[in-house]
């Protein structure tokens, strides 16, 4: 088996493929693919990998390999399954592919910026695959999640996900745009990994992301549209001494741009990732958008 990823390392190198959807190198996904083809369940075992591959696992990553390069399609769309803060999940082109940095911070329970002993209440906006969501009442066992989209699509996949983690009690999917459906509740978090690519990015994008639904990636011409709407109406659904987190990406330094009397904290992580702000309650009351 070890061969055979190491053979299908050298052919996703040699294909000059784009990274970062669940994986960033080429060994990785090898593994995912070869895994998967198996039927391995993760972590991989040692004496597992150490076992030769059967023709019906070779026969199934041909075909796997062959899709990933030839359409370019995200090694995790291929398998319907990635991690995300420790947590399996389904995947597929409903929604984006599970990958923000956030999942760092959820396992930290937000330290050292709130207490997550009193955290009873937590919202995800634009849940997509509901990853976030799902991460969050797993971390706060005594917290009630709300998550929120405005693709049905989106949300179907999120109760897939909700359904396997037995998490149906304790977090509640609903459509709306934005806060729309939300009016008079306040959360203790609110975290968002909007959309956040600007039209002359989106046009550049890696063949991969085609594969992604438009609607989780692009916002505007500058980029800045969902952010916008978050800075505007999150102070209406924020509790006193709560907190709010926005993954912007790569227009991290349009958002310091256009808001430079913000009181942003940008977030480093151990694991890779950045263009991540956190707002408190009181900052985010004294911001003008």
């Amino acid at each position: 088996m070890q061969e055979l990823i190491a053979r299908t390392r050298r052919r996703l190198a040699a294909a000059r493929l784009h990274y970062g959807h669940g994986t960033d190198n080429p060994a990785d996904e090898a593994a995912v693919l070869v895994a998967h083809a198996a039927g391995l369940e993760w972590p991989l075992s040692p004496a597992r990998l150490a076992r030769p591959a059967s023709l019906t696992t070779r026969t199934a990553l041909e075909s796997l390999v062959a899709r990933r390069i030839d359409e370019r399609m995200p090694a995790v769309y291929l398998t319907g399954r990635t991690f995300f803060a420790g947590l399996p999940m389904r995947t597929d082109p409903r929604a984006l592919v599970p990958r923000s940095p956030i999942a760092e911070l959820i396992e930290r329970q937000f330290a050292p910026w709130i207490d997550a002993r009193r955290v009873r209440t937590a919202l995800d906006v634009g849940t997509g695959s509901g990853c976030i969501a799902l991460a969050m009442a797993v971390a706060f066992p005594k917290a009630r999640v709300d998550a929120v989209d405005v693709s049905p699509d989106a949300l179907a996949l999120a109760r897939e996900n909700r359904r396997a983690l037995n998490l149906a009690r304790r977090v509640r999917l609903l459509e709306s745009d934005y806060f729309s459906a939300l009016e008079g509740r306040r959360y203790d978090i609110i975290v968002s990994n909007p959309p956040y690519v600007g039209s002359r990015e989106f046009a550049s994008l890696p063949a991969e992301y085609a594969h992604e639904p438009a609607l989780g990636l692009r916002a505007g011409r500058d980029g800045l549209d969902a952010v916008r709407v978050l800075l505007r109406d999150a102070p209406r659904h924020l509790a006193p001494g709560g907190i709010l987190v926005v993954e912007v990406g790569n227009t991290e330094e349009a958002v310091r741009r256009r808001w430079p009397q913000a009181r942003f904290v940008w977030l480093g992580f151990e694991r890779g990732g950045g263009g991540v702000f956190l707002l408190t309650a009181e900052a985010l009351a004294t911001l003008r958008v």
